[in-house]
Parts: structure tokens; C-alpha cells; sequence
């Protein structure tokens, strides 16, 4: 790299309890556990953890709970340790940060309950302009929007890429989205969005409003995206995946980096499906994110 972008991700974080079980157990039964962990996690930290290892300059802004939490004390210690700016990270009186409790199977599929504190929804930065001065790109989630409208806006202002995770159902003419450059939905968020299952027809009825770049990710299925109104499609390299746990959000930061290098966008869709692969062969969530150098090699390898 000539550079390492600064990429701010604003959004969730949480606390993961994760457990990794041969199959998830029935309503009313149990099932024993191989392997335990608690990590920090969440949509924008996780991303944030992708973003840092891959050599970016990475900042975190998102809401957590107050300065008694130690849930927040731990994600905060966590963060600063992957070398993300964690300075501006927003600790909301009274409030408790959240948490969630994972299950993993022998496939690496997930089952996930998240607990999250009320009073965190309605935190704002106090100075969005100042947040993304100097960035070359922002990646925001959409769960926290009182939070991360506000700093797209800025970030508009400044014309820098801003890409959305679109894990929470919206329509397309959302004040979030417009304001976005790049949108990339997890296959739930899309399906549940447009109220069609089919990808290619869920990104042309969700582009009749919104005009930037439109991503759909669907896990093994690959990545589906509009180019000039044509459907394309990658397929997601094959692994022997232990853990998806951040695997989205691992691709969301990855794109955002591909972009604030200047990737084109085809290399930034590869590069992002290679890092989120390389991350689902680890478990232990945003802990199995890979680093610069094990993402080059895997691409080398696959070329």
C-alpha cells in the first residue's frame, strides 16, 4: 500500500459469549459444549477489527454503556489492543453495553440472542463534522442510525465513500441509505427490505430509489451486485468454514479498506470475500479475523 487509509466504523459493539456445540439443542434439552469464549463483537466492531489487521488506520465510534459497565470497560480494553482509536467511543450514562449469547455448530453456522440496552439507541456524537475529518472512508451500521446519520452526513459533505451495513431491514429511500455511497445488505436485511427472495430482483426493485453501488452477501452463496442495472455475481471462496460469526461484518470492513486504497470495485468485492473466508476458518468470532499478509497469500494462491 502507498498509504494506509483511515477508516472510521461507527456503529454497534458488543460482548460475545460464544460456544461452540455438534448441533443446537432441542427446545428443552442440552448439549455439550467443545470450546468457550468471550470476545468483544458486533457489527461496527468487528468490522473495526478487520479494518485494523489488514494495516488500515481504524477509529471506532459507537455506544456503550457508562464508565461502571465493565462490559464496555472490556470492549473498549479489547479495541485499543487490535490498535483501533477508541478515543471518541461514546460511554452513555446509566446505560449497559450489550451482549450477546452465540452458538456455533459443526458447520459453523450460528444461533444468536442479543441483548441490547435501550438507552444506547439514542446516543450522539456531539461533533460529527470533527469525527471524520482526515478519514478516507466511513463504514456505518444501520441499527444505530441516530448515531450514524448524523456522521454520513458529515462524511457527504467531505465526498468520502460511505459504505452501509444493511443488517436491519430499510427501504430504499431511508435518509441512511440516500446518503450512502455504497450499500452492501446482509440476504436477510435484503429479502426482508423488498419482500422478494429472489437477489436480482430484490436489488433492481431496491434501486428504483437509490442509485449508489447495491450489494447483497449471502454467505457460501457469494456476493450479488448491481452494475449498470445487470445483475453480477462472485462466488465466496470455498473453505472449511468453523465460525461465521463476523464473517459479514469481516467483509463489510475489508470492502471499505479495498475502497479507501482505491481498489477497483470488482478487487475490492474479491478482496473483502477473501478476508471474510479466511476469518470463517478460525473460531472465536472477530478473534479469527486474518491479517494483511494471510489475505494476500490467499488471494496469490487463487489467482
Amino acid at each position: 500500500m502507498a498509504k494506509a487509509p483511515k477508516i472510521l466504523c461507527a456503529g454497534g459493539a458488543v460482548q460475545d459469549i460464544i460456544m461452540r456445540v455438534d448441533d443446537f439443542p432441542a427446545a428443552g434439552s442440552k448439549v455439550q459444549a467443545s470450546e468457550f469464549m468471550i470476545t468483544s463483537g458486533g457489527q461496527a466492531g468487528n468490522a473495526a477489527v478487520a479494518v485494523a489487521r489488514l494495516g488500515a488506520q481504524c477509529s471506532y465510534i459507537g455506544a456503550l454503556g457508562d464508565h461502571n459497565d465493565e462490559v464496555a470497560n472490556t470492549i473498549v480494553k479489547t479495541f485499543a489492543g487490535e490498535g483501533i482509536d477508541v478515543s471518541q467511543a461514546l460511554r452513555v450514562p446509566g446505560a449497559r453495553s450489550s451482549v450477546s449469547l452465540i452458538m456455533i455448530d459443526k458447520t459453523g453456522e450460528k444461533m444468536i440472542a442479543t441483548r441490547r440496552d435501550t438507552g444506547l439507541k439514542t446516543a450522539t456524537h456531539p461533533h460529527p463534522e470533527a469525527a471524520v475529518a482526515g478519514l478516507d472512508a466511513v463504514l456505518l451500521d444501520n441499527r444505530y442510525d441516530t448515531l450514524t446519520l448524523p456522521i454520513c452526513q458529515a462524511a457527504q459533505a467531505r465526498n468520502i465513500p460511505r459504505v452501509l451495513d444493511l443488517d436491519k431491514p430499510s427501504s430504499s429511500g431511508d435518509p441512511l441509505v440516500m446518503g450512502s455511497t455504497h450499500v452492501i445488505a446482509s440476504a436477510e436485511a435484503m429479502r426482508e427490505s423488498t419482500g422478494l427472495k429472489d437477489y436480482g430482483a430484490a436489488l433492481k426493485k431496491f434501486s428504483e430509489v437509490y442509485k449508489g453501488f447495491l450489494a447483497v452477501t449471502d454467505g457460501p452463496a457469494g456476493c450479488y451486485w448491481l452494475d449498470g442495472g445487470e445483475v453480477r455475481h462472485m462466488d465466496a471462496f470455498k473453505v472449511d468454514a468453523i465460525d461465521t460469526l463476523g464473517a459479514g461484518d469481516t467483509f463489510h470492513g475489508s470492502f471499505t479498506v479495498a475502497l479507501g486504497e482505491g481498489q477497483p470495485l470488482t478487487d475490492a468485492i474479491r478482496f473483502a470475500s477473501a478476508t471474510a473466508a479466511l476469518k470463517c476458518i478460525k473460531f472465536g468470532g472477530m478473534t479469527g479475523a486474518p491479517n494483511r499478509a494471510e489475505v494476500e497469500a490467499f488471494l496469490r494462491e487463487r489467482s
